[in-house]
């Protein structure tokens, strides 16, 4: 590629006009002009049949500036030595461990390369590990999950590996949640990942909820007396034997109804659906949330407000390279758990300036909301899943993101995929990103409205998904303004097969082998505009310009 860090580092990445040299060039853009689609969201943007609101999607509702704890800890006064000759992973567990029993901080990584032969943990919230700069600090990992923690089996059944979309060399997640998962794992009693424990039954009631409407930011409660403002919370909310929620999920009507729910057991395992959320007011029963409500309130699914294991909050890594010990990718399903950054039942948490390199699966959210990846790169010799969002994750920006080209030919037998949603994660967006390499995949599981916008990507990866799972898109998905170097579909247009959503300002794409068709029967009320032109619309960046609508 010759799109130069700095510029990249800078977020002017330019995906629709002259593109970069490894990706193709454009001859001509023709001059930008107003989306039809964009005026319709102007006059209703929580509530746009297509469109989902995201406008306060990541860390701290989208800062630009996040938290940055004063430094509490330097690695080398805990014996990390910078040369790569001993193991540094025992020092630098211990400073942040140390940071969070203190009640957080920084703990600093300066200048050189650490050889890591654990995988490190970040549990405590307000504990941020901070390297010299993603050129300039390097961790290198020499062992595998399956090395350290042992050998991860599928809840669902067969020989795959948990390894293969979970679990991270470096690993955010609250302390005692993370330790339940390891004693789990290692008893062979393959867990649940989100946010109400191994068994999903690790939760509390604070108040039932009076119905609402998508879109709504205030809510009727039936019982303020547990709730705080500045508190987390999570909306909780059950499906009927009829499976109108999920129904719901992929906009309703005809299609949906008389889809085959039943049998979608894995589907059927991803709900209740849990969404965490702050509250921002309670005045007497009337409670004012962060985000808007991302799906309806009605009586049938039981909607009530709850609280599940302590959250980790406010914690980050900043200015690092983690790169793994280079060793040939594992075939499709069975990786070893050479992982990047994970974080896991976090929230408000982010990664900046990193990048994660000859890593099997590189940047993770499971049950991880409200974070932000800005500024992250995956590189080297080829990983299944470069970015993997799953296990209902909501509300997370990723941003200034690139895939780089592998540096090797891909082993027989491997798997590409790319940027990954599943699992009914909601109001995702992936903005500004460079893909070399892999596709927009889900893993079916149908995630619903989640953003693409701004990205050019050589489409040469797959998509993969399990029947069981259930559909590959509920509604409001939206592709807008992105730029397919190779020419190829492979869920980037999406309007023959996702429901109520928007492909707007995508390349002329062509079908290749791997042809889907719709999950759902008749209308799919989905919209396509300025197909084949990319960068003629305005806005450029869908998530920037509903930022800048600020709380409409």
């Amino acid at each position: 590629m010759a799109l130069g860090r700095r510029q990249f580092v800078g977020g002017a990445v330019a995906v629709a006009g002259a593109a970069t040299a490894g990706l193709g060039t454009t001859a001509f853009t023709p001059p930008a002009r107003p989306a039809a689609l964009w005026r319709e969201f102007e006059a209703a943007p929580r509530t746009h049949p297509q469109i989902p609101y995201v406008g306060r999607a990541g860390a701290h509702a989208g800062a630009r500036r996040l938290p940055r704890p004063r430094v509490t800890a330097n690695v080398l006064a805990h014996g990390a030595t910078p040369d790569g000759s001993a193991d540094s992973a025992p020092a630098i567990n211990r400073a942040l461990a140390e940071a969070g029993e203190r009640g957080g901080g920084t703990v600093l990584l300066p200048p050189g390369t650490y050889r890591i032969d654990d995988y490190l943990r970040i549990g405590h919230s307000g504990v941020v590990l901070r390297g010299a700069g993603s050129g300039r600090t390097t961790l290198l990992a020499t062992r595998n999950l399956t090395e350290l923690i042992g050998p991860y089996g599928s809840r669902y059944g067969g020989d795959k590996s948990s390894w293969s979309w979970a679990g991270g060399l470096v690993w955010l997640s609250p302390h005692a949640r993370h330790a339940s998962l390891v004693t789990a794992i290692r008893d062979r009693a393959w867990p649940f990942e989100g946010w109400t424990g191994n068994r999903r039954d690790e939760w509390t009631t604070l108040t039932a909820l009076r119905p609402a409407r998508r879109g709504d930011r205030e809510v009727t409660v039936e019982d303020p007396s547990a709730l705080r403002r500045g508190g987390l919370v999570l909306l909780r909310l059950a499906d009927d034997p009829a499976h109108t929620l999920l129904a719901h999920m992929a906009g309703g009507g005809p299609g949906p109804e008389a889809y085959g729910w039943a049998d979608k057991t894995k589907l059927t395992s991803y709900v209740p659906y849990e969404w965490p959320v702050r509250i921002t007011a309670v005045r007497g029963r009337t409670v004012t949330l962060e985000r808007p409500l991302p799906l309806d309130l009605r009586p049938e699914w039981d909607p009530r407000l709850v609280s599940g294991v302590v959250p980790l909050t406010d914690s980050g890594v900043v200015g690092l390279t983690l790169a793994a010990v280079e060793t040939p990718q594992s075939p499709h399903l069975l990786d070893k758990g050479h992982n990047g950054v994970v974080f896991q039942c976090a929230y408000d948490c982010w990664a900046e300036d990193v990048v994660v390199r000859h890593v099997d699966n590189g940047f993770g959210l499971v049950a991880a909301s409200a974070c932000t990846l800005r500024r992250t790169r995956v590189e080297g010799r080829g990983s299944h899943h470069p970015y993997f969002c799953r296990e209902g994750a909501h509300d997370n920006l990723v941003e200034d993101f690139r895939i780089a080209a592998r540096t090797v030919p891909a082993p027989a037998g491997t798997q590409l995929h790319g940027i990954n949603v599943e699992g009914l994660s909601s109001h995702n967006v992936w903005s500004r990103g460079v893909m070399e390499m892999g596709t927009f995949d889900t893993h079916r599981g149908m995630p619903f409205a989640n953003v693409r916008t701004e990205i050019t990507v050589e489409n040469n990866g797959r998509h993969g998904g399990d029947a069981s799972a259930g559909p590959l898109y509920g509604a409001r998905f939206v592709h807008w303004n992105v730029t397919v170097t190779n020419g190829r579909a492979g869920l980037v247009k999406i309007d023959t097969i996702a429901p109520y959503s928007a492909t707007v300002g995508i390349s002329e794409v062509r079908e290749f082998d791997q042809t889907d068709v719709p999950d759902f029967t008749g209308e799919l009320h989905a919209r396509v505009e300025a197909y084949g032109a990319p960068g003629t619309v305005r806005p450029r960046n869908l998530y920037e310009a509903q930022r800048a609508l600020g709380n409409r």
